[in-house]
């Protein structure tokens, strides 16, 4: 499986950023997916998570109405649309792709990871 993220970027404060991940190699609509982010003084953390299907998702606290995770199965791709943004947003954020399990916040249940894409969140 191969991951691509995208989308990263800066932004102000109270503003709205959407990351794609573009999937390729296996069934992606059998799969549960994630977003985690990363920053240099933290490990990695969970954001959001997504089923297979679509139709269950999951957040960390932090993110509770402000991020939406989805996925479009019919084009191998999920998203993260972030809204009122927090200039503790600020990470990398990494997609990854689950063989075994859907919706975990458990980033040692995650098989496959992209690449990470920086976001960046101006005060």
């Amino acid at each position: 499986v191969q991951l691509q993220a995208f989308g990263g970027g800066l932004v102000q404060a109270g503003g709205s950023l959407r990351l794609s991940c573009a999937a390729s190699g296996r069934t992606f609509s059998r799969y549960g997916m994630g977003w985690f982010r990363q920053t240099p003084r933290k490990e990695r953390e969970f954001v959001a998570a997504i089923s297979g299907s679509g139709d269950s998702t999951y957040y960390a606290d932090f993110v509770k109405g402000r991020f939406t995770i989805s996925r479009d199965n019919a084009k191998n791709t999920m998203y993260l649309q972030m809204n009122s943004m927090k200039t503790e947003d600020t990470a990398v954020y990494y997609c990854a792709f689950s063989i075994w399990y859907s919706g975990s916040a458990s980033r040692v249940h995650y098989d496959y990871w992209g690449q990470g894409t920086l976001v960046t969140v101006s005060s």
